[in-house]
């Protein structure tokens, strides 16, 4: 077992996005990314199946043609091979825990 302190993790980087990988298995893997309001992950695409956690803050998440608003608590799904990606464009920072997972 393992547990993971999220509230000692989270740090930020004024000219960059911060991103911790808390897990590397091959059948899931975890990252904690956090930016300052204004900072961006641009749209990508991967062949995997993604959860995109809000652990703190507020932003807007892409995904495909969509755009989603989303705060504290919420979950957003995304498909392989879907193009997705986020910003801190709502004045704070924010704080996404990533959970991927293989295509079988």
């Amino acid at each position: 077992m393992e547990t993971l302190d999220l509230k000692k993790l989270i740090k930020f980087y004024p000219d960059r996005i911060s991103r911790e990988m808390l897990s590397d298995k091959p059948e899931m893997r975890i990252a904690l990314m956090c930016l300052n309001a204004g900072q961006k992950l641009e749209p990508h695409k991967a062949p995997l199946r993604l959860m995109m956690y809000v652990i703190e803050g507020k932003g807007t998440f892409t995904v495909g043609d969509e755009k989603i608003e989303a705060d504290e608590k919420t979950c957003i799904l995304c498909d392989p091979m879907v193009p997705h990606g986020f910003e801190a464009d709502k004045g704070e920072k924010l704080v996404v825990m990533a959970v991927v997972t293989p295509v079988e």
